[in-house]
């Protein structure tokens, strides 16, 4: 009979107080603060540079700049941050919360855009101009310098022998 009192109090307790569930599949669930979540790229942002690959401590990120790619093995990363912490561009993140379950542990691959990528070849292309450009002029003014330092030269030649047949010949002395 006394277990049936003491069930009682809990039992009236419970019937006035708050429930203590959340409401969860209809209501999106709140994380703490500095929780820790998943990395989201804007991978158009991304400059391919592979900072975040290198400091990467489970290696789970690999990024392909010639076919435009970045890639993240999920169940590899420990979400620590270091990529998103690195990256210059700032297209990396982290985002609280969780992934979706899927059904295979697979990599996600992220392709940037054929907009992007066919900016980037012509930057690229530019700049190989620009690189080219810079060289020949380089080369040229290094050949400038060395005929002119060459002509240099021999105009100086010139000039001491013109000194010299200017300058008065003086006569032995006869004291000597």
């Amino acid at each position: 009979m006394s277990t049936i009192l003491n069930f009682t109090g809990t039992l009236l307790k419970n019937l006035v107080s708050k429930p203590v569930t959340k409401n969860y599949p209809e209501e999106p669930a709140v994380y703490p603060e500095r929780s820790r979540g998943h990395i989201v790229i804007d991978v158009d942002q991304c400059i391919s540079c592979g900072l975040c690959v290198r400091s990467c401590p489970p290696r789970c990120i690999k990024v392909d700049k010639n076919e435009g790619t970045w890639t993240i093995n999920r169940f590899d990363c420990i979400a620590c941050g270091y990529c998103a912490s690195k990256c210059p561009k700032k297209c990396l993140s982290l985002v609280p919360g969780y992934q979706k379950p899927g059904r295979s542990k697979a990599a996600v691959t992220y392709k940037k855009s054929a907009e992007v990528m066919e900016a980037e070849r012509k930057k690229a292309e530019e700049m190989a101009q620009r690189k080219a450009a810079a060289v020949k002029a380089a080369g040229e003014k290094k050949a400038a310098a060395q005929t002119g330092g060459q002509a240099a030269g021999a105009a100086a030649q010139v000039q001491a022998a013109q000194a010299q047949a200017a300058a008065p010949v003086k006569a032995p002395s006869e004291n000597q």
